[in-house]
């Protein structure tokens, strides 16, 4: 065979496979948008997309089994408090490994999973977002106006995911376009004002009528 044939078979065979690799999409870590006042629950998914390096889809040793999620949380004067756990999948799991460090400002979850006990079932190429596999929990803080608006970003360097032993060939990471995140939101529809409740406010006037007795025997 010619050498200008067998050129003309590889740039042909090329052809043939970049379009195929372009067409392989990373898999999803998103953060819902919610409404509401008080305590807020937000919903953390992962898609666990097919064709990628971690997956339902690959050998044993090659699925999703570990994550780093780091999610920043603005205006952060409107948040209380915030938690951040498994949910979903993974909450009848066992870890190996979990811990939520914060910071002001930002929280994370780290959670790894051992694949031979603790598989994380994911569905491959469920529907956007996703399966769920934590939740944030935000206790909106009190005086908080009404339309105020709670962004929620994922940190593109510290939220990744891993296989089980976290080796670096498989590591899916934003950097290395196996990973994409889609931030989430909360939209505060009631004002968190502290209030007493009915037992409370008895006893305060009763507080307050003693008061007033005993400055009128005085």
């Amino acid at each position: 065979m010619k050498a200008s044939n067998i050129l003309r078979i590889a740039l042909v065979s090329l052809a043939i496979a970049v379009p195929a690799m372009a067409q392989v999409q990373p898999d999803v870590i998103t953060v819902g948008t919610v409404s509401g006042g008080g305590l807020v629950d937000v919903p953390v998914y992962i898609r666990d997309t097919s064709g990628t390096p971690l997956g339902i889809d690959q050998p044993s040793g090659s699925r999703i089994q570990s994550y780093s999620i780091r999610v920043s949380y603005s205006p952060a004067s409107a948040v209380q408090s915030v938690t951040f756990s498994r949910a979903g999948i993974t909450a009848p799991l066992t870890p190996t490994f979990e811990n939520s460090p914060s910071a002001p400002g930002s929280i994370s979850l780290l959670d790894n999973f051992d694949e031979t006990t603790n598989l994380i079932p994911f569905t491959s190429n469920m529907a956007l977002p996703g399966n769920q596999v934590a939740h944030l929990l935000v206790a909106i803080a009190p005086g908080t106006p009404p339309g105020t608006h709670i962004t929620l970003t994922l940190d593109p360097v510290l939220t990744q995911l891993t296989d089980e032993g976290g080796t670096p060939a498989t590591i899916e990471t934003v950097q290395n376009g196996r990973l994409q995140l889609v931030n989430g939101a909360i939209d505060v529809t009631s004002s968190s004002v502290p209030t007493l409740g009915e037992w409370a406010l008895g006893l305060l006037a009763t507080a307050l009528a003693i008061a007033a007795l005993r400055f009128r025997l005085s």
